[in-house]
């Protein structure tokens, strides 16, 4: 797969996994946050939990699974630090949220996935 191939699908399945999050009563406050220590895919909020989310889209939940490594996370907890002054308020929980993204398959949220 192309590198601009690889990069449409992995913004289809942002825009997908941000619809899902609407969905379930998340709001999106920002999409491909940069850091100098990473990025982070979508920011959402729902009541006082800001959840940083990682998107990943492979062909199969174990393989999208498989994706969300120890190195990847820890870049988005990283890239999470950073953000969570601009994003979150006093007495918010925060968190590092995962969203796989399969073919023919409702996006899978997995809340709190890191524990840093």
């Amino acid at each position: 797969m192309s590198r601009q191939a690889a990069e449409r699908g992995g913004r289809r399945a942002e825009t997908l996994a941000a619809w899902w999050l609407r969905l379930t009563g998340w709001t999106i406050l920002g999409r491909r946050v940069r850091t100098p220590v990473g990025e982070v895919d979508l920011v959402a909020r729902r009541g006082r939990t800001v959840a940083f989310v990682e998107v990943k889209a492979r062909a199969t939940r174990h393989e999208a699974g498989f994706a969300l490594d120890e190195w990847r996370l820890r870049r988005v907890a990283a890239a999470a630090e950073a953000l969570a002054p601009r994003y979150a308020r006093p007495g918010d929980d925060v968190r590092i949220d995962a969203m796989l993204v399969v073919p023919r398959r409702l996006p899978r949220h997995l809340p709190n996935v890191w524990q840093g």
